[in-house]
């Protein structure tokens, strides 16, 4: 059965992960003309999918990590829908390029929404793949969902208990000296304000970090937030990095981030810009909490001194922004400018880019959106006549992963269970089958 819409295959786990997946994965059946069907990968396949075919496939940035979760059947199903148009979204795009790229050409993925700006496209796709069509994207955009949890959490200024907070945490060294700003910020402006008749709330260590509701509450207590741009500055479009990173570490685990540096990654560094505006920065808009980020592009979004106070790398202002921060007339009037410009305007919405961008790149394709109500419920039936079984299952699959007591007796009973339902199904997740 053909289904003029979208399937879009994405991988969420059960238990309560970044919400800002889910607004990306919900924006487009919320906002897009074409019909979306959503399946996540960790329910296992949908057994009514084998009959169908899709106009196009959207296949999210969530599936595409160290190990692409998508089982045999998914990816079988992928190779078998030749005539959908079908569409990747990536993020974290300076890591495992080649089997990245080799993906996109085995299963001739049609187009290619990423954060590589376009004029590294030769550089990166263009030179290693076939696909025809990329688009530039950031990773985030203004949900309905932020605007509305920030109207009932943003706090008025008197009644916020932290002049400035962050969370931030180190990344491994082999991404480069813009990897170890989420952490440098935190270290160097703690060391400097720590005297300072300032109440601070900085971590930048794993064990700090805060997630769910409790970000947003934490961050709507700020009067003002440090922050860097999202991404690397190594992008290893040869998967050349990685490895002597490996090499390196392993002679050497103690070995400074400088040496390093200087052995391997200097040559490296910034030949591939890979930096963006990320959701933390919409999120402390949509809160209304003025801004401390180090000096950079921000996708050419946020602007210094009029959405932002500027730090250098070099903390050689730090004390004119600390003197800037204080003025609570100046952190309002940037505040508010950001306000308008970014959360206001709906310029950087989920709507305008689902419409105007995504919407665009289908319809200049041959893809119409029409479908009638009754091909819709017979889709949506199919899809999901066995959803139940598949969370069970999906359930129970969660349980090998979990640490409670009495797991051996329970584990050892439902792992037979386990082999009769993976078997000719499920079976490991994708290696890149070059043949």
């Amino acid at each position: 059965m053909s289904a003029n819409g979208i399937l879009l295959l994405y991988h969420h786990p059960l238990a309560p992960s970044a919400s800002t997946i889910m607004e990306h994965v919900d924006a487009f059946g919320r906002y897009s003309r074409f019909k979306v069907w959503s399946i996540n990968t960790e329910l296992g396949f949908p057994e009514g999918l084998k009959t169908l075919s899709f106009q196009g496939i959207l296949l999210h940035y969530s599936l595409f990590g160290p190990r692409y979760e998508m089982s045999e059947m998914f990816l079988d199903y992928l190779e078998r829908s030749r005539g959908s148009y079908k569409i990747a979204f990536f993020q974290d795009e300076h890591r495992f390029c080649q089997k990245r790229f080799a993906f996109l050409n085995h299963f001739k993925i049609d187009c290619v929404f990423t954060l590589v700006e376009p004029s590294y496209y030769r550089e990166t796709y263009q030179k290693y793949t076939k696909v025809p069509k990329l688009v530039y994207t950031i990773p985030g955009y203004v949900s309905d969902t932020l605007i509305e949890m920030a109207r009932y959490k943003t706090i008025a200024e008197e009644l916020r208990t932290i002049d400035i907070g962050y969370r931030g945490r180190k990344l491994e060294t082999y991404m480069g000296k813009g990897s170890q700003e989420k952490h440098g910020i935190a270290v160097e402006f703690s060391k400097r304000a720590g005297h300072l008749d300032l109440r601070l709330d900085i971590e930048a260590e794993e064990r700090k970090r805060i997630y769910g509701e409790g970000w947003y509450d934490f961050v709507a207590q700020c009067r003002a937030v440090l922050g860097v741009e999202a991404g690397v500055s190594v992008f290893d479009v040869e998967d050349i990095v990685y490895r002597q990173y490996l090499q390196l570490s392993t002679s050497n685990p103690k070995m400074r981030f400088e040496e390093v540096s200087k052995q391997l990654l200097d040559e490296w560094e910034d030949r591939i810009p890979y930096r963006t505006i990320s959701p933390r920065h919409f999120e402390a808009v949509a809160l209304r909490v003025c801004q401390i980020l180090f000096e950079g592009a921000y996708s050419g979004i946020l602007q210094p001194m009029l959405h932002y106070l500027p730090l250098k790398k070099d903390f050689s202002n730090f004390d004119e922004v600390i003197r800037m921060v204080r003025d609570r007339s100046l952190r309002s009037e940037i505040t508010e400018k950001a306000y308008g410009d970014l959360i206001v305007s709906g310029r950087f919405s989920y709507g305008k880019f689902i419409q105007e961008i995504f919407d665009k790149t289908l319809l200049e394709s041959g893809l119409r959106p029409e479908v009638s109500s009754g091909e819709a419920e017979r889709v949506t039936h199919l899809l999901t006549k066995d959803t139940n079984k598949r969370r069970v299952y999906a359930g129970l699959r969660s349980l090998l992963y979990c640490s409670f007591p009495g797991r051996r007796a329970i584990i050892s009973r439902i792992r037979p269970l386990f082999a009769a339902c993976r078997k000719g199904k499920d079976r490991s997740p994708w290696h890149v089958p070059i043949r």
